[in-house]
């Protein structure tokens, strides 16, 4: 597995948790209006960016085990 895959991976779920994060607080907010699309994508971009997140980290981690030592 390329290294750059695996950082691609946790860039990517980091901005997906983000912005699953970022949606809610800008409806609690009102800066954005509450839509039944939104809220679902919300969550889908949060649970989408944990996934990508851990794979990404399991990825990182099998290219880089053994190598400390």
């Amino acid at each position: 597995m390329n290294p750059i895959r695996s950082r691609t991976l946790l860039i990517l779920g980091f901005i997906l948790v983000l912005l699953g994060a970022v949606i809610p607080w800008l409806i609690v907010l009102k800066i954005i209006p509450s839509t039944f699309f939104l809220n679902f994508f919300a969550y889908g971009a949060s649970v989408a960016g944990l996934v990508l997140g851990i794979v990404g980290l399991a990825y990182y981690a099998h290219e880089h085990k053994g190598k400390g030592r």
